[in-house]
């Protein structure tokens, strides 16, 4: 019935519909069923295209006859409804699985997300998962090196503690700013190997901006205001001149001291969103231009304005 647990017919019927092409939400409406529960269903079993109704059937049953119905001996233990905590631990695991993260170390992610201030014991974990202490272990071990878990000692105790402290999302978003700008240097690498005017070039080249740009604005770097109006000054100039110019006749032009100029053009070359939809070209060592950006138009759109 709705809201209760699957039923073999039910996984049959998600199986075929499955094969059809159907989506969770279609499926759902289909059996009067949460999206949720269906999504959790295929991912907890397998992918879509690898679904069976009889191994998942199995699956589930083998989890009823190991659960066991019991009371904590300590009534403080836990007092969070056990069941609604239990839904959500797999509603929030399976999202997190989509994004790439192994199911069970998802599990043991939330399972921790949820508890108090003072962690859990690796025990807890395995208690509350219903999980093998191997299968614990080794999901600790990926979030320790994704730095979102870290280890406590218990007081009075040789065990450890493990727990989501207050700077693990600070963590994690350097750690994704600081993967950007390797894949960013990475796409410039390449392609300075293939070529700027090959397809692999072009492909790297608008990688490389994108990655750059994104690690940008994740790091919170900023340049100063001056900087940037000394930027869009030498933007300005140098499409107003429309053909390559001197880094000294730039700086004649604009009467700045060099260094002045040389920032300037510094900070385009490393911050190429100042310019947008331009780009920064350089011509020799010494002379520079502005042509506009590859990735703005196509080529049909090019090639429309030749016409």
């Amino acid at each position: 019935m709705p809201g209760g647990r699957l039923t073999d017919e039910d996984r049959r019927r998600i199986e075929a519909w499955l094969a059809e092409g159907l989506g969770y939400a279609e499926i759902a409406r289909r059996l009067g069923r949460p999206t949720s529960t269906v999504s959790r269903e295929v991912v907890r079993n397998g992918v879509p295209g690898a679904y069976r109704a009889d191994r998942a059937q199995r699956a589930a049953d083998d989890r009823a006859r190991r659960r066991r119905p019991s009371r904590p001996t300590d009534p403080a233990a836990d007092e969070r409804p056990a069941a609604a905590g239990s839904e959500f631990v797999d509603d929030f695991a399976t999202l997190l699985a989509a994004t790439g993260m192994p199911r069970m170390t998802s599990r043991v992610f939330v399972c921790l997300l949820t508890a108090d201030s003072g962690g859990l014991h690796a025990a807890d974990l395995v208690r509350r998962l219903r999980v093998s202490p191997a299968s614990v272990s080794k999901s600790i071990a990926f979030l320790e090196d994704m730095e979102l878990v870290a280890r406590r000692p218990d007081p009075g105790s040789r065990r450890e503690r493990y727990v989501i402290d207050d700077e693990v999302w600070l963590r994690a978003w350097q750690a994704d700013t600081g993967a950007h700008g390797r894949v960013a240097t990475a796409a410039e690498r390449g392609v300075a190997i293939f070529g700027a005017d090959s397809v692999a070039g072009v492909r790297l080249a608008t990688m490389g901006r994108f990655f750059s740009r994104l690690s940008e604005q994740m790091s919170g770097s900023t340049l100063a205001d001056s900087v940037v109006d000394d930027a869009l000054t030498v933007v300005a100039a140098l499409a107003h001149v429309g053909r390559p110019i001197t880094l000294g006749a730039l700086t004649t032009a604009l009467e700045w001291p060099p260094d002045r100029t040389t920032a300037a053009l510094e900070a385009i070359r490393h911050h190429p969103e100042i310019a947008d939809p331009l780009n920064l070209q350089p011509v020799d060592p010494d002379s520079y231009t502005i042509t506009t950006r590859e990735d703005r138009l196509s080529q049909a759109q090019r090639e429309n304005l030749q016409e």
